[in-house]
């Protein structure tokens, strides 16, 4: 899937669509932790990682948008640290000027106003004024893979976000995840349609029938009982 096509299936959906799909596929569900989110709300952006682990300067940045393509996403392993910005509005222009799609950072930014001027989405764990203190050993990998929670994230991924934050996916998979995305995307539009005609969740999902067939399998879980009623509320 080229980034054209990856931007039009995600258009219309959302990362709790695709999250639902990958349960579904049987795939780890790699979600960013909840404290990252978009620096301007109704930030979306959709491609390919372009990984880079900070010690402590920007060159990692600009050696990193050097091999990048247009549409790329800069993945940014700052390992979570809440005392230092690593990402500032430069770095940001820069990306957009290399024709970036946007930037994820796990660890802080700064610059928020000039950032949001930018326009280019940007998903962050918050800001701080200062920038790194210190500069470290860089790792041979730095531009290899990094490090967003507990997701190692590399070339071979895809990085999808919106207000529901950033979810990672694996290229290879990307197509099968965006058509069962959009299966549950229509079966939640339906089931919310019916909601406001007067026709209650419950009725819809059969839940009296659940409520009876689990008194005879305790065992029997809701989830197992959508999958057989054709409901999409779990996943």
């Amino acid at each position: 899937m080229d980034h054209q096509e990856l931007r039009r299936r995600f258009a219309t959906l959302t990362t709790a669509h695709l999250a639902d799909a990958c349960i579904r596929a049987q795939m780890p569900v790699r979600c960013a932790p909840a404290l990252l989110r978009a620096v301007m709300p109704g930030s979306r952006l959709a491609g390919r990682a372009s990984p880079a682990r900070h010690v402590g300067s920007v060159d990692i940045f600009l050696e990193a948008f050097e091999g990048a393509a247009p549409g790329d996403v800069l993945v940014v392993d700052n390992g979570g640290r809440l005392d230092e910005a690593c990402v500032g509005d430069l770095v940001v222009l820069e990306a957009q000027t290399a024709g970036l799609e946007g930037v994820v950072i796990w660890g802080l930014h700064r610059d928020t106003a000039d950032i949001q001027a930018i326009g280019l989405p940007v998903f962050s764990m918050g800001a701080i004024s200062t920038g790194p203190q210190r500069l470290d050993v860089r790792p041979q990998d730095a531009l290899a893979s990094a490090t967003v929670g507990n997701w190692a994230v590399g070339r071979e991924d895809l990085v999808l976000g919106v207000d529901d934050r950033v979810l990672f996916v694996p290229a290879t998979r990307a197509g099968d995840v965006c058509t069962r995305a959009v299966t549950i995307r229509a079966t939640e539009r339906r089931q919310a349609e019916r909601i406001r005609a007067g026709v209650s969740l419950r009725s819809q999902v059969r839940f009296d029938a659940y409520l009876a067939q689990r008194r005879q399998t305790p065992s029997l879980s809701f989830r197992d009982h959508l999958r057989a009623v054709g409901g999409a509320i779990e996943e």
